[in-house]
C-alpha cells in the first residue's frame, strides 16, 4: 500500500494552541486524514504530521515534548540558532520549532507587523532546514496562510538547486486572503530572499509572504468553493486577482470540516437539555432556559434570533443592526454576544437600550454561553461582507438552529436556502451586503417560522447535514494523489 507523507505547517493547531479559526483546522486536518481508511483512499495510507513554532503557549502544554536537535538557519550576518522538538496530539507527530524570534513572553501574533515578519519567516524558512536533518522526508508540504507561506516560496527555488527538494511538491491553504503579511519586508531581506519578478504580481507584493506562495504553490486550496471562485475577482482578490486568474488550473476549493462529537447536542455538557434529531422537541427547554438566563419573555412561539460573532465589519454586524431596527414591527427577541470593534459593541448596546424587551448585548467573549445560544436560539444572524468558510453556520445547524447569511463564500456552499430549495432548504441567504437584504432575508425566516411543520423540516434538513472532516479530508487525498501523479 502507497504511502504518502504530508508535513503540515501552521503558526497554530489545537489541542496546542488556538488563536482563530486556523487552530481548529490544523487541530483537525491532519488526525482525519491519518484516520482515513484504505476503502476512502484508494487503497493509499497516510502519514501526516504538523510543524508549529514552539510558542511559550506550547512549551505550558507540552513539558514532555522530546527535543529532537539543534540547527542553523542561514542569514544574512550570521546564521540564526534554531531547536527542533517533538510531541503528539490526537495520533498526529508535531514537529515544534524554537528560536531567538519566538521569545519565552511573545504572543502567537505580535502586534508590530516587523517582529511578527521577523517570526513567521524565521519559521518558513526554519522548516525547510530542519526537514533535511530528520529521518522522514516529506512528499508534500502543505503550508497555511501568510505565515508558512514563505516554506512554498523558498522550496520552489531550492527544487532547482538542492537534489533533496527535487520532486517534494507544495499545497497552500488560503484561510483569509487580506492577511498577507504586509510589513514583513526586513526579514524577508534579512533571510536572504530574492523579490518576485512574476509580471502579475503588483509592485508592492514583490516581498509579501502570501503573495509569493501563492505564485509558487503547486496546488493553492481556498477553504469553500465559492471563495476560490472569489478570490479571483477585484471584489474579494485584494489586487492579487489577475495573478490567481492566470493560475486558476492550481486553485481549489475544499471547505472546512466541523468535529462532530465536539459540536454534538446530544452529548454537549455545556447545554441544559441534551437532545437529538429524533428527540427535537424538547430542544424547546434551552430556549425557555437562555430566555429566563436573559431575563426576555419566556415564550417558545417568539422567534429567539442569536447573532454569535467577533464584532467586525467583515462579519456584517452592522448590517444585521440595522435589519433588526427595521423589522420591528414583527415579534421577535434577540441575543447578541461578542467582542471587538469599539463602535459596533456600542452600536449593539444601543440597540438594547433602544428595544429593552426584546434585545440583549452581551459584550464579551463566551464560549460556553455560545453553545447554550446554539441549543436555545432559533436563527443565527450571519451576515458577513465575506467569509472565506465561517463554522459557526455549521454549529448552528448541528444544534437544530436555522443560520441566515450573506450568500458569500463557504456560507453560500454549506447553507441551502428554504425558499430556493424548499424540499431540502436549512436556511436563508441573502446576497446585496445592506441591511435591507439582511431585513429581508429575517422576513422570509420569520414568517417559516410560524410555519410549525415547515420550521421542524428545515431544522431537521440542518441536523442531517455531513460537515464532518472526514468528508473534506477525502478531497485532500484526491488533490495530493493528483499531485503526486
Amino acid at each position: 500500500m502507497k504511502t504518502i507523507k504530508v508535513l503540515f505547517l501552521a503558526s497554530e493547531a489545537d489541542p496546542l494552541v488556538k488563536v482563530g479559526g486556523l487552530g481548529d483546522v490544523a487541530g483537525s486536518l491532519p488526525p482525519a486524514l491519518r484516520r482515513l481508511t484504505g476503502d476512502k483512499t484508494g487503497g493509499v495510507t497516510l502519514d501526516v504530521r504538523t510543524v508549529i513554532p514552539f510558542h511559550a503557549v506550547v512549551r505550558k502544554k507540552a513539558p514532555e515534548a522530546e527535543f529532537l536537535f539543534d540547527f542553523a538557519v542561514p542569514a544574512v550576518g550570521g546564521a540564526v540558532k534554531a531547536q527542533a522538538y517533538r510531541t503528539q496530539a490526537d495520533g498526529v507527530p508535531i514537529y515544534l520549532i524554537a528560536g531567538e524570534p519566538f521569545g519565552a513572553d511573545a504572543p502567537v501574533y505580535s502586534p508590530d507587523a516587523a517582529v511578527g515578519g521577523e517570526m513567521y519567516i524565521f519559521f518558513s524558512m526554519a522548516v525547510l532546514e530542519m526537514i533535511k536533518k530528520l529521518d522522514w522526508k516529506p512528499d508534500i508540504l502543505h503550508a497555511n496562510d501568510w505565515h508558512t507561506a514563505l516554506a512554498v516560496y523558498a522550496l520552489k527555488q531550492r527544487r532547482a538547486t538542492d537534489p533533496f527538494f527535487k520532486g517534494m511538491r507544495s499545497v497552500l491553504g488560503v484561510h483569509n486572503l487580506p492577511f498577507m503579511g504586509a510589513g514583513s519586508e526586513a526579514a524577508f531581506d534579512r533571510y536572504g530572499l530574492q523579490p518576485s519578478r512574476y509580471p502579475l504580481l503588483p509592485w508592492w507584493a514583490v516581498k509579501g509572504p502570501l503573495p509569493l506562495g501563492l505564485q509558487t504553490a503547486d496546488r493553492i486550496v481556498a477553504v469553500s468553493e465559492t471563495y476560490a471562485q472569489e478570490i479571483m475577482t477585484p471584489e474579494y482578490g485584494y489586487g492579487l486577482e489577475r495573478m490567481l486568474i492566470a493560475r486558476r488550473k492550481a486553485v481549489n476549493g475544499i471547505v472546512n470540516g466541523l468535529d462532530m462529537e465536539a459540536w454534538n447536542p446530544a452529548t454537549d455538557a455545556d447545554i441544559p437539555l441534551k437532545f437529538s434529531a429524533a428527540t427535537l422537541p424538547q430542544r424547546r427547554k434551552n430556549k425557555l432556559a437562555l430566555q429566563k438566563e436573559f431575563s426576555l419573555q419566556a415564550d417558545p412561539a417568539i422567534p429567539l434570533l442569536i447573532l454569535i460573532s467577533r464584532m467586525d465589519q467583515q462579519k456584517g454586524v452592522d448590517l444585521a443592526l440595522e435589519a433588526l431596527a427595521l423589522i420591528t414591527d414583527r415579534d421577535w427577541q434577540a441575543i447578541l454576544l461578542g467582542t471587538g470593534n469599539p463602535e459596533l459593541e456600542e452600536a449593539c448596546r444601543k440597540l438594547e437600550r433602544d428595544y429593552p424587551q426584546r434585545i440583549r448585548a452581551a459584550i464579551r467573549f463566551d464560549a460556553r454561553l455560545s453553545r447554550r445560544m446554539y441549543a436555545g436560539g432559533d436563527i443565527l444572524l450571519m451576515p458577513s461582507r465575506y467569509e472565506p468558510c465561517g463554522l459557526a453556520q455549521m454549529m448552528a445547524m448541528r444544534y437544530g438552529c436555522v443560520p441566515l447569511a450573506r450568500a458569500t463564500g463557504g456560507l453560500q456552499d454549506t447553507i441551502l436556502d428554504a425558499d430556493s430549495e424548499a424540499a431540502s432548504g436549512t436556511g436563508f441567504l441573502f446576497k446585496p451586503a445592506t441591511g435591507a437584504a439582511c431585513a429581508e432575508a429575517l422576513a422570509r425566516a420569520l414568517m417559516a417560522y410560524g410555519e410549525v411543520g415547515r420550521w421542524r423540516g428545515i431544522q431537521l434538513h440542518g441536523m442531517a447535514q455531513d460537515f464532518s472532516w472526514e468528508k473534506s479530508a477525502v478531497r485532500y487525498v484526491r488533490l495530493y494523489q493528483e499531485l503526486l501523479g
